[in-house]
C-alpha cells in the first residue's frame, strides 16, 4: 500500500461519503440526472438549506459534486461521469443479496 499515491485522496473521499446526510445529498443529485438547486435538495430531503449547503461545500472539496451559481441560486450535480458510475455501482452492490462468509471462503 505504501507506493500507491491515490491512497490519501481515496480515504478522504470515502470519509466524506461515510456521512449519511452527504450520501443522501449525492443520491439526490444522481437522481436529478442533471443539476438541482440547493433549495430543492433541502426540500426533498427535509433538511435546512444551510445544512445542505454546508455538506455540499465538503462534497465539492472532495471533488464529488460540482456547483454553478446562476443569479441567486446555486445548482449542483455530480462532479463527473466517474462519480456517477461509482454511485450507480455502489447502489447496485448494496441491492445485491448478501453472500454468507462460508460461501465466500469456499469460492476462494
Amino acid at each position: 500500500m505504501h507506493g500507491i499515491p491515490e491512497t490519501a485522496p481515496l480515504a478522504e473521499m470515502f470519509r466524506v461519503l461515510g456521512d449519511t446526510t452527504r450520501l443522501r445529498i449525492l443520491l439526490a443529485c444522481a437522481e436529478s440526472h442533471g443539476e438541482v438547486a440547493v433549495g430543492d435538495i433541502a426540500k426533498s430531503l427535509n433538511l435546512s438549506q444551510s445544512l445542505v449547503s454546508h455538506h455540499l461545500r465538503l462534497l465539492r472539496a472532495a471533488r464529488l459534486a460540482h456547483g454553478e451559481r446562476r443569479g441567486r441560486n446555486v445548482y449542483y450535480s455530480l462532479a463527473d461521469a466517474h462519480v456517477r458510475r461509482m454511485i450507480a455501482d455502489m447502489r447496485a452492490h448494496a441491492r445485491e443479496p448478501q453472500v454468507s462468509r462460508a460461501r465466500i471462503r469456499r469460492a476462494s
